[in-house]
């Protein structure tokens, strides 16, 4: 008997579909079950098309490709439809996917299979059915949904694999799962689920040409299913020993796909028999892709995020050795925007006299050439200070050689042509862009405490005295580094006091959180002045026990945390959609016994403030800064009209220095006591041998009204004579006299 009419006795048609001619050829039986006369017949793919539902229609062609991938049976629920568009029955059909391939090089594929007639359970019956459409599909979708979306949040490989291990399929979920990858032509295991350690040991390094179902899918990048403990044995024998301990009932091996190219195997192991129907097959496939792109993209961000990291810390410098008398703390943070590595730096220099030099700078962009500049520019800094420059002299070179660094061609331009059209061009043009950088270079002496200062373009530094005051010290500046190649660049010297706290940092600390110069210091002050980072965390030894180091420490951690941690999310300053900014910080603390990492212990004298400031003749815009200065050493005096007046008499004093006389002002404040009973004593230093003399000037008069304020606000004031020029001097005392009382003793010379 022939096949033909074997497979009429029992209501099976056969049917060949040819993708490349676009022809369905159906038997007489075939025919029949699509509602056509019972005869063999050749169809166009349209009039085939037109005999199915359309939802079934879509349906097959994804079942059809899938099982051209994997080179498996396509096997498919179809309702046959008639000219009315009724539902005449359901047949199942089962086809083998054949590849053709033309002349021309095209891949075309033809199916050759058997359509048979089935019978739909009736309603309250068990029958299992498990249709194409229906409640099964959307599950399968949500649940598709939901494994994209949890695996296109990993991050990392490690979290990829607790994503797939915790993926609940539909119907049949595996209960292990094992992601296999490729070094060279070995199989490795990445990662495991549902096996106990040391199970992996006999699959790691797996020669690829070993007959193990992971290594064939590697291999061929076809799709692996096993239903039975049977059929793995029949199809692998030489591994099926392996297997077989982990007491398996079915087994799913699918390839990792990205690009075209397998990058690996995906296992998923069942305790319980699975079909693997279609369907199944296709959630399976479908996972397979999400897995692999999320595998792909986390190893991708794990070898992005190991190399900044190498970067950063090979740009980065170690802060050691110890600095006798001294104690250092720094902190870098990179912006949110990717790359874990930017334009800032810092850096701590030992020098050939003994000293020592701390740099800190920016350079403009947040992209991979600000950073790559910054790793040149940090080394030529450091370079000029190891020949023993002075500050200004290090700035002046560094301009230079950040000047020179930029005009320089591009690498794939040669001088004299310009880059052409394309996709290219922008980024090379970004490339052949000037960039400047900030920077602030300051030179210790540990054991005086004496620093000097060369400053290019960057924020001033803070100084934070031992009773917690904190100061902004303006210093003389110029130009960023490399806008003109030959700039100077002027020095400031002042000491920074036993318990005191210098601070520099990038104006990524200042303005981050949308702030701008006057409210970011804001917020760092309350940070500076607070005895936060004064209580001991648990573990660490207090004041009590002189822990400075952690004092320190402690102190840069709430300085970034105030700006990166969640409360800086509260503090959102006038300018919210400023772009973030990389941070860098450096904190420098002077030893004392009332360190002034925090605020001292009632036990310990308190020590007083002072602040020293230079105003040169040719600088008159720095009387404001000495005004600001005064102001911010009296910030928690008792009386507010007393601070004005200190304000007021320091500012006639320096601008009369600056008018009357060739010579610059040295202002010296300093305030001694406890608060309540403080005494202010402020100088003013010339070298013009003149002494002041008391007018009488008119109601217009633009002048010589010095004297009278002194003898009407100082609570005492004079003239010291010096060996060249003389100090002016007036004192305040906390606790002032009576408003009545107008007898005044002047212990220097009223005129």
């Amino acid at each position: 008997m022939r096949t033909e009419d074997v497979l009429a006795a029992i209501a099976t048609g056969l049917w060949r579909w040819d993708n490349a001619s676009g022809t369905v050829t159906l038997d007489g039986e075939a025919a029949r079950l699509l509602g056509l006369p019972a005869e063999p017949v050749v169809l166009p793919e349209a009039a085939a098309r037109a005999r199915f539902h359309p939802v079934d229609w879509n349906e097959i062609n994804g079942i059809v490709n899938l099982a051209v991938a994997e080179g498996t049976l396509a096997e498919a629920r179809l309702r046959i439809m008639d000219e009315d568009g009724r539902v005449l029955r359901t047949v199942r059909s089962r086809s083998k996917p054949l590849e053709n391939r033309t002349a021309d090089g095209r891949v075309d594929y033809e199916l050759i299979g058997t359509i048979q007639e089935i019978a739909e359970p009736q309603p309250g019956t068990t029958a299992a059915h498990t249709p194409i459409t229906g409640d099964w599909r959307r599950s399968r979708e949500a649940f598709l949904l939901d494994a994209g979306r949890a695996l296109a949040e990993a991050r990392s490989t490690a979290e990829v694999l607790r994503v797939a291990a915790s993926l609940s399929m539909p119907g049949f979920s595996p209960d292990g799962l094992a992601v296999f990858g490729m070094e060279g032509d070995q199989l490795s295991v990445i990662g495991h689920h549902g096996h106990a350690p040391g199970d992996e040991g006999p699959f790691s390094d797996m020669a690829l040409d070993t007959d193990y179902p992971a290594a064939e899918v590697v291999r061929t990048g076809r799709a692996i299913y096993l239903p039975t403990p049977e059929d793995y044995k029949r199809r692998f024998p030489v591994t099926w020993p392996l297997a077989q301990p982990f007491d398996r009932a079915s087994w799913a091996f699918l390839p990792l796909i990205v690009a075209g190219r397998t990058m690996g195997a995906w296992m998923a192991a069942f305790k319980h028999p699975v079909t693997f129907s279609p369907d199944e097959r296709s959630v399976l496939t479908t996972v397979a892709r999400m897995l692999a792109q999320a595998l792909q993209r986390a190893g991708v961000a794990e070898s992005e995020r190991e190399l900044t990291t190498g970067l950063q810390r090979s740009m980065m410098p170690q802060l050691g050795p110890e600095i006798p008398g001294m104690t250092i703390a720094a902190r870098y943070v990179p912006t949110g925007g990717g790359l874990q590595v930017g334009g800032d730096w810092y850096d701590v220099i030992p020098l050939p006299s003994g000293r020592f030099a701390l740099v800190i700078g920016d350079v403009q962009g947040h992209d991979v050439r600000a950073a790559g500049l910054m790793g040149q520019l940090r080394i030529a800094v450091r370079a000029y200070a190891s020949e023993g420059h002075r500050p200004d002299a290090v700035l002046s070179r560094a301009s230079r050689f950040l000047a020179g660094l930029c005009s320089a061609p591009a690498p794939d331009e040669a001088p004299g042509t310009a880059s052409g059209p394309g996709p290219g061009a922008d980024a090379d043009a970004d490339f052949g862009s000037p960039r400047f950088a900030t920077c602030l270079y300051v030179e210790c002496d540990p054991r005086t405490g004496t620093l000097e200062f060369a400053r290019a373009g960057h924020p001033d530094p803070v100084v934070r005295m031992a009773d917690g005051t904190v100061l902004m010290r303006p210093t003389a500046g110029g130009l960023p580094l490399g806008i003109v190649p030959d700039t100077d660049y002027p020095t400031t010297r002042f000491a920074l006091e036993p318990g005191e706290t210098l601070m520099l940092c990038t104006d990524g600390l200042i303005e981050t959180g949308g702030h701008d110069l006057d409210t970011g210091w804001a917020r760092l002050r309350a940070i500076l002045e607070s005895d936060a980072h004064d209580r001991a965390a648990p573990g660490e030894g207090g004041r009590a026990g002189g822990d400075t180091d952690n004092h320190l420490e402690r102190l840069a951690d709430l300085l970034v945390q105030a700006v990166h941690g969640p409360s800086s999310h509260h503090t959102t300053g006038p300018l919210a959609d400023r772009r973030e900014d990389d941070i860098a910080v450096v904190l420098l603390c002077r030893e004392s016994p009332s360190c002034g990492c925090g605020t001292p212990t009632e036990h310990l004298v308190r020590p007083a403030r002072r602040t020293m400031l230079t105003v040169a003749q040719a600088e008159p815009s720095r009387i404001a800064g000495a005004r600001r200065q005064v102001r911010e050493l009296l910030h928690d005096w008792a009386d507010a009209e007393q601070v004005d007046s200190a304000v007021l008499m320091v500012s006639e004093m320096v601008t009369n220095v600056l008018v009357h006389t060739d010579g610059d002002a040295l202002l010296v404040a300093e305030a001694v006591g406890e608060p309540g009973a403080r005494r202010l004593r402020v100088e003013v230093a010339d070298a013009s041998d003149e002494l002041p003399h008391k007018r009488h000037p008119g109601e217009m008069a633009s002048s010589g009204r010095g004297v009278l304020l002194m003898e009407m606000l100082a609570d005492a004031w004079g003239v010291d004579p010096r060996g060249e020029g003389k100090s002016i001097w007036f004192e305040l005392y906390e606790q002032a006299k009576p408003d009545g009382d107008e007898d005044r003793e002047a212990p220097g010379p009223a005129d």
